[in-house]
């Protein structure tokens, strides 16, 4: 029974970090205008459970024309939806602004059962954010 009981905790556990595996590396989604004002976004989630965002946008009648800003915090999946936080002591500084706390994304990606040639790219899609542009943001992996 203890043999039985430890061969599912490591198989449960085994489950869990692959999952963890399959969100992890790099997101990013570049938008341009027809004003040719742009747009990019970055976003790399370590396996460790760690991000980093970066945000760049170049608008010619901005004010000011060029903005950059920075977040980092700590992420958790369950399911298909990944939770963001930032601890307000540790994340935050004069470079990294960005709150990313009741921040989620829904993670996308094609259905292994999916047999057709349709063409699906692996993305995170912003369901919640406190950040207003965050939200229903499009991420794709690279």
């Amino acid at each position: 029974m203890k043999l039985l009981l430890a061969t599912f905790l490591l198989i449960s556990n085994l489950t869990v970090f692959a999952q963890s595996n399959s969100f992890a590396g790099d997101y990013n989604r570049t938008l341009n205008t027809p004003g040719n004002d742009m747009f990019d976004y970055k976003l790399t989630l370590n396996q460790d459970g760690t991000f980093l965002f970066y945000y760049h946008s170049n608008i010619k009648n901005g004010i000011p024309p060029e903005v950059n800003k920075y977040g980092k915090g700590k992420w958790s999946a369950k399911d298909n939806v990944i939770t963001f936080s930032s601890n307000k002591q540790e994340d935050f500084d004069e470079k990294y602004t960005l709150d990313f706390n009741n921040s989620k994304a829904r993670f996308v990606t094609k259905n292994p059962r999916d047999k057709t040639e349709r063409i699906i790219k692996t993305k995170l899609t912003f369901v919640e954010s406190e950040i207003p542009w965050m939200q229903r943001l499009d991420v794709f992996k690279i």
